[in-house]
């Protein structure tokens, strides 16, 4: 039997098959992907074939089908682990806050890093627009206008007051599509305002920290009432980079990426080379300082594990 992998909690699978049906599966033996080393070998999304456990409603699953691409995320602090949180995807949306809890523009670029090497449109989706001031406004507008100018869809939205939510519905129509964010920016009450009935549990935001609370405690993938799945993701405070070589890195920002063969060297590290097109760039405004640093950052992190 051919299903999709709808829910993961571990070591137990959620699989769908052609007809609907759902079936709780394990995974048969020492079940690895090729070439991949991941604490979860099976991920939301997958396609795989799975048999019937006699006489069981339960099934297990014998063999997954190709990926056509997916997301994956390293810790920061155990560099070993790494976790693919949701494959075969159409676009994959980071939901963003400004403040309660912030999410800073590393992790945005990160994340954004992660999507187009594997070849995933990426959308930000602004929260919490309710809590906004005037010079929150603001700064939201140069957030805004920093990744339009990149090629990035921005949309603003307040899931608790369900501003701006027809707009996400008309995103998200007939697409199967991640949805990913640091814990507590508002993901459950997102969702639960574009699907109505839904009432995924939400959570609140720990005064102490800041930081939310995880609400989502595994992915599942949601099927939407007018098209389309929706893979809801826990909340994540670390984005690690995965499987980009450093000298590479750069061919993922897309304001890079343009200047590339201006550089007088064709292995041009972009840090301090003579004739660096993108430094050139950084000097005219034509790269923004946030972007470069978080290009900074991310090269010197993956060069020390090499």
């Amino acid at each position: 039997m051919r299903g999709i992998v709808t829910k993961s909690t571990g070591s137990w699978y959620q699989v769908k098959d052609d007809n609907g049906n759902s079936y709780e599966c394990r995974i048969k033996g020492k079940f690895r992907t090729h070439g991949i080393k991941t604490t979860n070998p099976i991920a939301v999304g997958d396609i795989v074939d799975f048999e019937l456990e006699p006489g069981q409603d339960s099934g297990v699953i014998t063999q997954l089908e190709p990926r056509r691409n997916y997301i994956i995320r390293r810790s920061v602090n155990l560099s070993k682990q790494t976790q693919i949180i949701g494959a075969n995807l159409d676009q994959a949306i980071l939901v963003v806050t400004l403040a309660s809890p912030p999410t800073s523009t590393g992790f945005i670029d990160r994340f954004l890093v992660t999507a187009e090497a594997y070849s995933i449109p990426a959308i930000l989706v602004f929260n919490k627009l309710d809590l906004f001031s005037d010079e929150g406004l603001e700064i939201l507008a140069e957030y805004m206008d920093l990744y339009e100018n990149l090629g990035y869809s921005c949309y603003a939205v307040s899931a608790l007051k369900g501003e701006h939510i027809e707009e996400l519905r008309q995103l998200l129509k007939d697409k199967t599509t991640l949805v990913s964010g640091h814990s507590g920016v508002g993901k459950s009450t997102l969702i639960n305002a574009i699907v109505p009935g839904l009432e995924l549990k939400t959570g609140i935001i720990s005064e102490w920290s800041d930081k939310g609370k995880h609400t989502t405690t595994f992915a599942e993938m949601i099927d939407l009432p007018f098209g389309g799945q929706l893979i809801d993701t826990p909340g994540i405070r670390e984005l690690g980079i995965v499987d980009i070589e450093p000298q590479e890195l750069s061919h993922y920002y897309p304001e890079m990426r343009k200047l590339l063969n201006q550089c007088k060297f064709h292995n041009c590290r972009h840090i301090n080379e003579p004739g660096c097109a993108v430094l050139a760039g950084l000097e005219s405004g034509e790269i923004e300082p946030s972007r470069y640093e978080s290009y900074i950052s991310i090269y010197n992190n993956e060069n020390n594990r090499n």
